[in-house]
């Protein structure tokens, strides 16, 4: 089974930069698609970023804030998170995807996510 490991969140004030880390298996990273979600306190777990063959796709609430990418050779995908506001504050995760009936699909078991907090 693939395990996928999440890392690279703290604690920032408002303007500020993070990039998160998205860790996996050699194999795994050269033949999935990526994606990035977040889940706030009380809200629904969001898909924010996906990263595959053809290109990116990103939520309208990052879109020219955030940016994911991918160093296969590393067997990482990252997300760089820019101008951060207080409403970024979530638990950060990421998945391998299947495009299902026109929805993007996580496939494997949850990891733990990195926390960002960004504070006003």
């Amino acid at each position: 089974q693939v395990q996928l490991v999440e890392s690279g969140g703290g604690l920032v004030q408002a303007g500020a930069s993070l990039r998160l880390s998205c860790v996996g298996s050699g194999t795994f990273f050269s033949a999935s698609h990526i994606a990035w979600y977040r889940q706030a306190p009380g809200k629904q777990r969001e898909r924010i970023a996906i990263i595959f063959t053809g290109g990116t796709l990103y939520a309208d609430s990052v879109k020219g804030r955030f940016t994911i990418s991918r160093d296969n050779a590393r067997n990482t995908v990252y997300l760089q998170m820019n101008s951060l506001k207080p409403e970024d504050t979530a638990v950060y995760y990421c998945n391998a995807v299947k495009l299902i009936a026109g929805t993007w699909t996580p496939v494997l078991t949850w990891g733990q996510g990195t926390q960002v907090t960004v504070s006003s």
